[in-house]
């Protein structure tokens, strides 16, 4: 079972990480302009297209997603971003691949080193983990939500590749070509997904259990309130209830 689709879950529900809607805008922003930099039309730009759809579904208003994309295609100053990857381990092995957005490279890696080593993890040379990913459309549902057959239908009508059961959740997948459609035929119907991103998905997963669980867990927390870490992929699976306990 996936710990991504889980932790997704337990952040959406308990506003976890990003509950200041300040810093999920400040993302968000980042974004955009990085997006925008290939071009300020979102018909004509899919990875724009996608941002913009993401800030509006956090309620941002339209005039800062404007300057957003003006700040991207240099029409208004701002600062210069640059994207990258991270990649490291955390206990027990575990695979984690950052990605990256910030205006001071050198500043960034530091802090995530150090977080790294403060939560019993490590920081590995570029492609150490990487391989172990493949990226793909990722659409998280609440069982209670939507009945496997009907759901099985909608999605793969739309374009999915594949509806796995994850507990208490159903995990579409798809290829990130797609991902727009089936989301939206997923919305179209009525169903309103947990979480929905287009991620960097593992091959397969490492069962945490104990202190290396909940070490997990602290490190995720550390990674994801870093203002220049915009996603955290990972390929742990810990218990749903242990999951809630911690986060909680």
């Amino acid at each position: 079972m996936s710990g991504h689709s889980k932790w997704a879950t337990i952040k959406h529900k308990k506003g976890a990480l990003d509950a200041k809607r300040g810093k999920i805008f400040t993302r968000l922003i980042k974004e955009i302009s990085i997006a925008a930099k290939n071009g300020g039309d979102p018909d004509t730009n899919p990875r724009l297209r996608g941002a913009i759809v993401a800030a509006k579904a956090e309620n941002m208003p339209a005039d800062n997603i404007k300057r957003a994309i003006q700040r991207g295609t240099g029409e208004l100053p701002g600062a210069t971003y640059e994207e990258f990857s991270l990649e490291g381990y955390g206990p027990g092995g575990v695979a984690i691949l950052l990605d990256i957005n910030t205006d001071n490279r050198n500043r960034t890696v530091s802090e995530i080193r150090h977080a790294f080593g403060k939560n019993g993890g490590n920081m590995a040379e570029a492609g150490a983990v990487s391989w172990m990913f493949h990226k793909k459309g990722d659409i998280v549902i609440p069982k209670a939500a939507a009945k496997e057959d009907d759901l099985m239908g909608i999605v793969l009508e739309a374009g999915a590749e594949d509806l796995r059961d994850d507990g208490d959740n159903w995990e579409v997948l798809s290829e990130p070509a797609t991902y727009e459609a089936v989301l939206e035929a997923v919305k179209k119907a009525g169903i309103e997904p947990a979480s929905s991103s287009v991620a960097m998905i593992p091959q397969n997963y490492i069962k945490l259990e104990g202190p290396a669980a909940t070490q997990m867990i602290r490190l995720m927390e550390a990674l994801e309130e870093h203002d220049d870490v915009q996603s955290v992929h990972s390929n742990f699976d810990i218990d749903q209830k242990l999951l809630e306990e911690v986060a909680g």
